[in-house]
């Protein structure tokens, strides 16, 4: 070992006898004689190990390979002793680790896979050469086959790439014949599946300027391959992984994806069969190794497909009636004895043969044509690339078929244009026929392939910018995105571009189908996004956000999945997941669009087996468009025929709306479709298909119409038992009809069986409550003993008894009303029990008695809910005008009472008793002009009808009844001093009110500084802690208000249940005017705010007052009274301001925050709103309206 300098460090013998560190220990038993050993024998136990020697070809040279890290090394030597080649493990230390078991035939290649799991090596077998792997411990690993004959070819190295995903095969032709050309190949395997794969396969000569001198990987780009042949000719591949699929949008598309393995293409059809790989539905078999497949771009002719093989053939595949069994195509996972096969599989058309102009680059570079596009019917679009300077050259391939079938045909260049530039990808829109070339620079190009000329221009952005990728891309898709016609690019960083601009860095693969973009992300996500209205915006704004408000546009998928294809005209989506196995997934969104398309072609079956299997809402059929729906019922029927799915798409049905809940559509349609009423969508698509099943075949959809009645809002159960019913006396059979027996089985599926006994009473027909009866768990020692009461019964009585179980009250008491008079006494407890007054009333006619008894008893149950005006209505209608006298008495309505007292026919004087007896009610409710009202009138009581006047200050009407009754004495010795009193009166009010005003107005500025203080020395304690504030949790710093807030949270628990006097007691204590109360601020605001009220309510009174005093020549007394009162309404308006001030006001709204809050401000703030401002007493914060227009001045006293 040497370092840099190759300077030796150390060093160790080659050959070694030891097995090394890593040798085997056997604890006993698994001997090897006692193992089964198949198809050898017993005998294979015993006999003895046979060295070879090494291959006639090798050159016994020592072969070194490193392990990707650096810790360990293999070194493969020829043994001296027995002259057969091992495989031995060291480690940097010159230590042993393992010696490989002996493997016969074993080659000079050897190669450390970088990630550091297997040591690859060849092998030649009897019948083959073999590429096999060792374990570090030296065992065998798994191996493959090369494509090649025994003695056919030699290895001169193997090659891992750096990612360790792909293997380099350099093999070399043995002389066999002495003439014979030798070649050396170069070919590229990968792993899937554990199976590998033959992907490239690059045939150079053994000899002249193709001679490959030197092999190696990019040690930095995975995916680089460098090639050195004689003569300095250097070549540069660079490969990348794409997935050949099928680009049809119809339903002819099979969805085929090609796979390359060495001479064979596997094809899979996803539309009729998920096969994972390394199987699949057929394999077309080559001549020579495939290096590229490519599908027909022409929409309608899909399937069809050409490969390219290592000696530039071109094999044309066409899927069309063609009877011949093609022995090139092979069927491979599905098929068998007695398989039928009902698959169209392809068969060879023609091999063609490229011809190539002849140049020293072609000569030495085998892979002359890459990026091969089938566009048309009999032309190919290829591209070459110079090797001496960086130019490409687009080639137009021509079929030229030959003079017989068997003859191979050739493709001829017909044309070709030169591109400034190296084409990395090429990708061609088979709808929009457009070629876009990306250049290695990042440059887009379109290929006008159709006009005359052949131009190339750059590719432009709707801005009119030429596009440039910022890094080249790996996959490249064309793609109309908002009406415009868009690259669609992704590196194998992962990162995703729309024309030049960077949509997400996260995206795994993607795919283009139809209107529809996927992707699959790192997060493990698969996204789709509807192309038609969507715009670079709103794509880079749905794969930014992480949550999706839209449910059908994202799917959790399994870790690493990537898209291999789309069904076309179907829902499934097929992912590859990294072991290689295959993953089909429905996604919501491609399932949505596909089902509208359904819906909107009329196609309900399809629509409804999708929906079923998926487990989509079936709602949707009605809900994507009602009107249409509405209008087919009849197709949507026949095309379902079948009563148990028309049955589950009734049990699904709900009023809702799924295609605003849970199925928006992706853009809301400018065009809004009518909806049905709310509340009558179940109900109406039930009547809809009921009328479209009973005019098809009533008998077939028998079930069907039944559920239609059951599923309806209000279901028709009594409808549905008579169909039962009548179902049960049908004798003659018809052909499709439904047994009464199963009809009721299916009934009870859907509708519990007491709800179903109960409407089968409801209905009066006792067979049918047999029928279910029967059908139930029912004991028929409970109802057969009730059914036989209710046969004996009259049948109005039996109709009531059935109501009354029923509970179905309405009814029974119009039963019980028809069964005669000795069943009233009955009726009138059932109509008492179950407040069916109003329904009673309607059962008999007005003069009847039982309308009076009912009548009364209606008048009876209102008194006692204290409704004594619609008690005393009733009883006055029905002729109890005793009882409605009482009621109107009660209630204070004295115009009824009068009335009805003059139906009574009352003598003079029990009238004028009535009326004093009345009048004093009315007093009591302070009515005095009321009562003496009915004093004047029906008791011809003047005299006391003026007091009463005079007691309720209406000194008009009182002067209007002295004049009447010409009682001019009556002035002087009662409404003159009732005046003077009552002006003294409200003098001292006056005097009282502004005193109280005063007093509250002070001591509440006071309170509110003396607040205000508090709160400031709170917020210094709070400051002074400092840091230690925070340590404090906000529970503790809320509840530390307490001590100033009683709140007496503990007196009101009690208070809850009693009277509402007492509640209103409760509350006017809670704000207490003693002072140094908690609530004291309040309690002066409530005390203001109710002085401010009771001032405001007497100048009706003093207008009154003031005019008599005028009148009666009481000026001075007149003008004192105005003068106060003004002066004491001028003082409050003068305060209002003062008192309810703005800053008390916002306070009280909420507390501080905002950006410039601190956590003490906030507490603090809410302490105080803690503390002053309960949330039910905001009221208090505002103030008072003091009406400015009211006239009550007199101006005559001014």
């Amino acid at each position: 070992m040497m370092t840099k300098d190759f300077e030796p460090i150390m060093e160790q013998k080659i050959h070694q006898d030891d097995f090394g560190e890593s040798k085997f220990i056997t604890v006993g038993w698994g001997r090897k004689e006692t193992q089964f050993h198949g198809s050898e024998g017993r005998q294979a136990a015993f006999q003895m190990q046979m060295h070879e020697s090494a291959l006639p070809w090798d050159d016994h040279k020592p072969q070194v390979t490193w392990r990707g890290d650096g810790q360990f090394f293999a070194v493969s030597v020829v043994c001296p002793e027995t002259g057969a080649r091992k495989v031995r493990v060291w480690n940097r230390e010159f230590a042993l680790q393992s010696t490989s078991e002996p493997v016969a035939g074993l080659g000079p290649a050897l190669a450390w896979k970088p990630s550091g799991s297997l040591i690859a090596s060849t092998q030649d077998k009897p019948n083959q050469q073999d590429v096999v792997f060792f374990e570090k411990n030296g065992l065998l690993h798994g191996h493959f086959t090369l494509p090649f004959l025994k003695d056919e070819v030699k290895v001169n190295d193997l090659l891992w790439n750096a990612d360790s995903t792909v293997l380099a095969v350099w093999l070399e032709d043995l002389q066999r014949e002495e003439n014979s050309t030798l070649k050396t190949y170069v070919q590229l395997w990968t792993v899937g599946n554990y199976h590998w794969y033959l992907k490239q396969s690059l045939p150079f000569s053994a000899c002249g300027k193709s001679k490959i001198v030197s092999l190696m990987w990019d040690p930095v780009t995975p995916y680089r391959l460098h090639v050195l042949c004689q003569g300095w000719h250097y070549l540069c591949y660079d490969w990348h992984w794409t997935t050949d699929r099928s680009s049809g949008e119809n339903s002819s598309d099979m969805a085929n994806v090609a796979v390359i393995d060495g001479n064979r293409v596997l094809v899979t059809v996803f539309r009729q069969s998920i096969v994972p790989p390394p199987m699949c539905t057929y394999r077309l078999l080559l001549p020579h190794p495939a290096n590229q497949v490519m599908f027909f771009s022409h929409p309608k002719k899909s399937n069809d497909l050409a490969i390219l093989d290592a000696s530039n053939q071109v094999s044309v595949y066409k899927c069309d009636d063609s009877p011949s069994v093609d022995p090139t195509v092979r069927l491979g996972a599905v098929g068998g004895n007695g398989f039928k096969v009902s698959l169209r599989t392809p068969h060879l058309e023609k091999r063609y043969k490229i011809q190539f102009e002849n140049s020293e680059d072609q000569e030495v570079n085998p892979l002359k044509l890459s990026l091969l596009t089938w566009i048309q019917e009999d032309i190919f679009l290829a591209v070459s690339h110079s090797g001496s300077s960086s130019q490409s050259v687009i080639h137009h391939l021509t079929m030229t078929p030959s003079e017989t079938d068997d003859e191979q045909g050739q493709l001829n260049i017909s044309s070709s244009v030169t591109v400034d530039g190296v084409i990395i990808s090429l990708c061609c829109n088979s709808k929009t026929k457009s070629v876009a070339l990306q250049l290695a620079g990042g440059q887009i190009l379109k290929y006008l392939w159709e006009s005359p000329s052949l131009a190339v221009a750059p590719w432009k952005n709707p801005d009119g910018v030429p596009v440039r990728f910022p890094y080249p891309c790996t996959q490249t898709e064309l793609a109309v995105i908002g009406g415009e016609e868009c690259v669609l690019g992704l590196t194998d960083r992962c990162r995703f571009f729309i024309n030049d601009n960077e949509v997400a860095s996260n995206i795994t693969s993607f795919a283009v189908y139809d209107e529809f973009l996927l992707l699959t992300t790192h997060s493990h996500t698969c996204q789709c996004f509807c192309l038609t209205d969507a715009s670079f915006k709103t794509l880079q704004a749905g794969l930014s956000s992480s949550h999706m408000s839209n449910g059908e546009t994202l799917r959790k998928v399994e870790r690493g999945s990537r898209i291999v294809t789309v069904v076309p005209q179907d829902t499934k989506l097929v992912l590859q997941v990294p072991r290689g196995n295959l993953e089909v997934v429905c996604h919501r969104a491609l399932v949505l669009a596909q089902i509208r398309k359904w819906l909107d072609k009329l196609m309900f079956k399809e629509a409804f087996e999708c929906m079923r299997k998926l487990r989509i809402n079936l709602n949707l059929i009605h809900d994507h468009n009602p009107k249409v729906f509405l209008e087919n019922v009849e197709a949507f029927i026949r095309q379902i025929d079948s009563v148990n799915h028309i049955n589950l798409f009734f049990t699904e049905l709900k009023e809702e709306d799924v295609t605003k809940t849970m199925y928006p559509p992706p853009v809301t349609s400018a065009v809004q479709l009518p909806r049905d009423p709310e509340g009558r969508k179940v109900d109406l698509i039930c009547d809809a298909m009921r009328a479209a099943m009973e005019n098809l075949n009533p008998h077939k959809y028998c079930l069907s119409i039944l559920t239609s009645h059951v599923k309806k809002t209000t279901p028709e159960l009594e409808i549905v038992l008579q169909k039962v019913h009548e179902l049960q006396g049908n004798a003659s059979p018809v052909p499709d009809a439904v047994s009464a027996e199963e009809a009721l089985k299916y009934l009870l599926l859907l509708v519990d069986v007491n709800d179903l006994y109960d409407h089968s009473l409801g209905t009066y027909d006792f067979d049918l409550v047999l029928m279910v009866a029967e059908k139930s768990q029912k004991d028929p020692k409970e109802y057969l003993p009730f059914l036989n009461t209710l046969k004996k019964m009259e049948t109005n009585y039996q109709r009531f008894t059935i109501d009354k179980y029923l509970k179905r009250y309405e009814k029974a008491i119009g039963h019980l009303s028809k069964c005669g008079p000795e069943y009233f006494p009955e009726c009138l407890n059932l109509i008492k029990d179950k407040n069916l007054y109003n329904e009673a009333l309607k059962l008999y006619p007005p003069k009847s008695q039982q309308y009076k008894d009912i009548s009364i008893a209606y008048g009876e149950h209102l008194m006692q809910e204290r409704l004594y005006e619609p008690a005393g209505l009733v009883f006055a209608r029905c002729g109890a005008h005793e009882k409605a006298l009482d009621a109107f008495l009660a209630c204070g309505s004295w115009q009824q009472a009068l009335c009805v007292a003059a139906q009574l026919h009352l003598s003079r004087d029990q009238l004028a008793g009535f009326g004093r007896s009345l009048a004093g009610k009315l007093v009591e409710q302070r009515k005095h002009r009321d009562a003496a009202t009915v004093l004047e009138q029906y008791a011809q009581d003047y005299e006391e009808a003026v007091l009463l006047l005079l007691e309720g200050a209406a000194w008009e009407e009182a002067l209007r009844l002295v004049y009447k009754y010409n009682r001019l004495d009556i002035i002087e010795t009662n409404i003159k001093p009732s005046v003077l009193e009552a002006q003294k009166n409200y003098m001292a009010f006056l005097d009282s009110q502004t005193a109280t005003f005063i007093r509250h107005k002070k001591r509440l500025l006071v309170v509110r500084e003396l607040k205000e203080q508090a709160q400031q020395v709170h917020l210094d304690d709070d400051v002074s802690r400092g840091q230690e504030s925070d340590l404090f949790s906000e529970t503790s710093s809320v509840m530390s208000g307490s001590d100033m807030s009683g709140k007496y949270s503990h007196s009101n628990s009690r208070i809850s249940a009693r009277s509402s006097k007492n509640r209103r007691k409760a509350e006017r204590k809670k704000h207490s005017l003693k002072e140094g109360s908690p609530l004291e601020d309040l309690a002066l605001l409530e005390a203001l705010n109710e002085v401010v009220q009771g001032t405001e309510k007497l100048k009706d009174e003093i207008h009154q007052i003031l005019k008599v005093l005028f009148l009666f020549e009481f000026d001075e007394k007149g003008r004192e009274l105005q003068k106060a009162f003004e002066d004491t309404l001028q003082l409050m308006e003068r305060s209002l301001p003062e008192i309810w001030t703005l800053t008390h006001q916002q306070n009280s709204a909420a507390p501080v925050l905002g950006p410039n809050s601190t956590a003490n401000s906030i507490m603090a703030s809410y302490q105080q709103q803690k503390t002053s401002v309960p949330v039910l007493d905001a009221e208090l914060f505002i103030p008072p309206k003091m009406n400015q227009k009211t006239q009550w001045k007199l101006n005559l006293l001014e």
